[in-house]
């Protein structure tokens, strides 16, 4: 199967540690998303968001600075998963977050790219103002 990466920037209104609750609780993460989510806060815990549409497993947890996890949608190819980074940096009275997401099936690549900006990027920037 051929993989495709995808790199995406930020900037939003809130702070790193603001930002990096949203991705990594469960209550905000759902409130922001308007979908459900449950969120394990530990490096190895289990994820799902999207009323079980994606799941995966936190890899690398650094609060407020950096999240790694393995990534997968349900429509995905069956045992594939991705692994996705959110690298967190104070920028002004905001957050510059930049995204990193390999070993994406090339076939998906667009629809992942822009679900990232609207599911994730736009929604939050609302929910910060």
């Amino acid at each position: 199967m051929k993989t495709k990466t995808l790199h995406q920037s930020v900037k939003l209104p809130a702070s790193p540690h603001e930002v990096y609750e949203a991705l990594m609780d469960s209550k905000k993460h759902s409130k922001f998303t308007g979908a459900e989510a449950k969120i394990s806060p530990k490096i190895g815990g289990k994820f799902t968001a999207f009323d079980d549409w994606a799941s995966g497993v936190n890899k690398e947890l650094v609060p407020d600075k950096k999240i790694v996890q393995t990534w997968r949608g349900a429509d995905w190819p069956k045992g594939h998963y991705s692994a996705v980074t959110f690298e967190l940096k104070q920028v002004g009275k905001g957050t510059q977050l930049d995204f990193t997401q390999t070993d994406i099936p090339e076939e998906l690549f667009d629809d992942v790219a822009q679900g990232w900006v609207d599911w994730y990027w736009d929604k939050m920037k609302v929910y910060f103002k």
